[in-house]
């Protein structure tokens, strides 16, 4: 077989196989990884499901228990001590339990009052030494919220014994203990619910057996081994005991939670030495975690049947493409075949024999000896003309070549001749926000630009387009003589770039335009002039074409501008600190009037905007931010120097600062806010028995007593001489009912001088007076 001939089918069949197998590979991963991704999808929606069934029936419990706990029956209840004898009181609070029932099935209710010593539970009543839940009690003391949830693995008492049972409408007879081992969920309520730092005067216990909430969790066989941990990694509400068979994964699952600060997840690892997938989230009501391992073989079977047909048809397709390759390669080689004949017959030298040659080097070597080496030279340099002349322009340009040097070279790269003056013209782009391109777009687009302005211009008016940094630079030729026409001439010329520019590529440009010279030797500073006139686009705005010779004179800048910009920003920090966001693009638009009103030179415009850049910058750093963190990589100092018109300083001012600042400063106001709540409610509870007062807090936290009085009212929803009032009368009761202190001195103890102004105090407050109040609980 002709030795090309085997290559061109060799690389045939390894062009027509290679597609085939990549396309198999990446079908049978992608198949793959869909099968797991849906899996995965399909677990987390599994244990959202039952997170979500499992938590709507302890929010609906939750509710409910909260609305008993606030009935007056039970507020009533809790203020005066219970025995046998208030049988009917019993037993409507007994009710409440048994409305709670409509839920979910509880295991069992306790309403603890600590003080009086007594206990209600579903069935019965009596002491809180008669009932087991009293070892619990310690424990519950420690929790720090109002409303906490407590899992536990424990042998509890159905309790009708040893208090009194209630049965019926009567107090019977003191019923058999029932004794059940399970796992128990609880629900403890402390009574009253706030102030949480202030010992509970009861609780609120409710039980519930995880046998009534594991109902609500999926049967899945898809979704594997189903289980959920308490805060303690401890398993509840799933029918099999797993033991220690994933100790180590759950402790993995806590690390990740921790470490991530995500409520869910799925990563896969090895149980047992056999890989598994693992699904799980973070309840945020309780903090369970519910948890789903899954077999990764499980998951895997489904991909080996794809991966098997596939495979089958990727063989047929090869054994296709093997067929096609045979003929078309005989097919694509007969003009080969031909064109050897034909070269076979050329009269010219033989190529040296002693080694084996295919059949494209042997015509190769025959044609190659009929051409000369200074014509095959010629052809290589049209190649790298282009090159050549961009490369000698670039030079020019910065003043690398002389005016010598261009005389003996520039007739070697076709440039115009016979030129009176010359003109540089300096293309950049404006901005690209607003356009359908992007920042990385920037040097593609330069290159376009390029390429138009060499289409646009006839080659005997300009040199060779270039492009430099982030510019396009060509220079023009003209024969003209007068000054006036010369300059009209050359705005025409960039009016007509900058029109097709904005046509074809839909890119705002502006152009600079340098002055009129003759002599070659004055382009760099010609160049230099074009990139200063582009420069004036900061005060006059984008989308226009300069003149070197329109551009202001730099005049001195007035002392008075300073202070009034100064006031200014004064004005526009406060506005920044109040989140206002209003008055802050108002201030905003009064700075740059008070800019534009003065004519500044372009070259002022980047210090006066670097000073306010400062300026937005201190603000974040009083409040203890980060610069970088809160206004992000965008909001620098390098970024701000870059932008080049007027209209996008503005706009990245309100975008990239003063928006992330009021944001920032919102945040860390509301933060404020709690802390100061905070401090004023110990003042009251440290100095109740002082004269206190919104000036006395003002003095000790440096806060004007208005904005106190704003801050508590948020936060504590009641005034402060309200909440102050409320605290005292509360420490009033507690005298009242476990001391013989008179009225009189109670009133003094709370620093009210005058005991009638406490009397009507306590009674506006409790609906009563502090002798009946103390008649009635005592």
């Amino acid at each position: 077989m002709p030795k090309y001939l085997l290559r061109l089918l060799c690389f045939t069949m390894i062009l027509g196989a290679l597609p085939v197998i990549v396309i198999g590979s990446v079908s049978y991963t992608i198949a793959s990884r869909d099968i797991e991704q849906k899996v995965r999808e399909s677990n987390l929606q599994i244990l959202h499901q039952t997170q979500m069934r499992v938590e709507q029936v302890l929010r609906s419990l939750q509710l409910s228990s909260i609305q008993y706990v606030n009935s007056p029956l039970v507020l009533r209840a809790m203020k005066k001590p219970l025995d046998s004898s208030d049988f009917q009181e019993i037993r409507d609070l007994t009710s409440g339990f048994n409305n709670l029932q409509a839920v979910t099935s509880i295991h069992q209710a306790y309403l603890i009052n600590l003080d009086e010593d007594w206990v209600v539970t579903m069935r019965s009543f009596g002491k809180l030494d008669d009932f087991s839940i009293r070892d619990r009690i310690g424990t519950y003391l420690t929790y720090t919220n109002s409303l906490f949830w407590v899992t536990q693995n424990k042998s509890s008492t159905k309790e009708n014994a040893p208090g009194s049972p209630i049965m019926g409408e009567a107090v019977m007879e003191q019923a058999p203990t029932m004794i059940t081992s399970d796992n128990v969920v609880s629900m403890v309520f402390k009574i009253p619910m706030v102030p949480t730092n202030v010992k509970p005067k009861g609780f609120l216990v409710i039980d519930i057996a995880d046998a009534e909430l594991s109902s609500f969790l999926s049967r899945n066989p898809n979704s594997g081994d189903l289980y959920v941990l308490d805060k303690e990694q401890r398993y509840f509400l799933n029918d099999t005991n797993y033991g220690t068979k994933y100790d180590l994964l759950n402790q993995d699952i806590q690390k990740r939670v921790q470490t991530t600060g995500e409520s869910q997840g799925f990563f896969s690892t090895e149980v047992e030495d056999k890989p598994v997938a693992v699904s799980y989230r973070q309840s945020p009501l309780n903090g369970w975690l519910y948890v789903s391992v899954v077999s990764l073989g499980q998951i895997t079977a489904q991909s080996q049947k794809i991966a098997l047909v596939t495979g089958i048809a990727t063989l047929v397709m090869l054994c296709v493409t093997g067929l096609v390759a045979i003929y078309g390669s005989r097919r694509m080689y007969s003009p080969i075949s031909r064109l050897l004949q034909f070269t076979k017959g050329l009269d010219s030298p033989l190529p040296p024999a002693g080694r084996r040659q295919d059949e494209f080097s042997y015509i190769e070597e025959r044609l190659s000896t009929l051409f000369s080496s200074e014509k095959t030279m010629r052809e290589q340099m049209k190649g790298q003309h282009v090159h050549l002349q961009e490369f000698f322009m670039t030079k020019l340009l910065t003043g690398k070549i002389s005016e010598e040097d261009f005389r003996y070279q520039g007739d070697l790269y076709d440039f115009p001749t016979g030129w009176s003056h010359l003109g540089v013209l300096m293309l950049q782009i404006d901005t690209l926000e607003g356009t359908r391109y992007e920042e990385q777009d920037r040097d593609l687009l330069l290159f376009a630009v390029n390429n138009m302005v060499g289409e646009l211009l006839p080659s005997d008016i300009r040199f060779t387009p270039v492009m430099l940094d982030d510019s396009q630079v060509t220079v023009l030729a003209s024969d003209l003589s007068d000054e006036v026409q010369l300059k009209e001439w050359m705005h025409t010329q960039a009016d007509c770039i900058r029109e097709r520019v904005a046509t074809y590529l839909n890119l705002p440009v502006s152009i600079g335009i340098s002055r009129a010279y003759s002599s070659i030797g004055a382009t760099p500073r010609a160049y230099q002039e074009s990139k200063e006139a582009l420069q004036g686009r900061v005060s006059l705005g984008s989308r226009i074409i300069l003149h070197y010779e329109d551009i202001q004179p730099r005049g001195q800048m007035e002392a008075a501008l300073y202070t009034q910009l100064r006031m200014i920003e004064d004005q526009l920090a406060s506005a920044l600190k109040q989140g206002d966001e209003e008055k802050t693009n108002v201030y905003f638009t009064q700075y740059l009037a008070l800019l534009a009103d003065k004519k500044l030179h372009f070259s002022e415009y980047p210090i006066i905007m670097v000073q306010l850049l400062s300026r937005v910058y201190q603000l974040v750093q009083e409040q203890g931010g980060d610069v970088a963190e809160v206004l992000g990589e965008k909001a620098s100092m390098t970024y701000l120097l870059k932008l080049s018109t007027l209209d996008e300083m503005t706009n990245w001012f309100r975008k990239r600062l003063f928006q992330p600042v009021i944001r920032f400063w919102k945040e860390q106001e509301e933060s404020q806010y709690m802390n100061i709540a905070h401090r004023m409610i110990r003042l009251i509870e440290e100095r109740y028995d002082r004269d206190l007062s919104l000036e006395a807090c003002s003095e000790e936290l440096n806060f004007h007593p208005v904005y106190l009085s704003r801050v508590f009212k948020k936060e504590a929803g009641v005034n402060f001489t309200e909440y102050l009032a409320e605290y005292r009368m509360e420490k009033a009761k507690m005298w009242l009912q476990t001391t013989d202190l008179k009225i009189s001195e109670i009133a003094e103890k709370l620093n009210y001088t005058n005991p009638t102004a406490f009397i009507r105090t306590f009674r506006k407050i409790t609906g009563t007076t502090p002798g009946k109040y103390r008649e009635q609980h005592r």
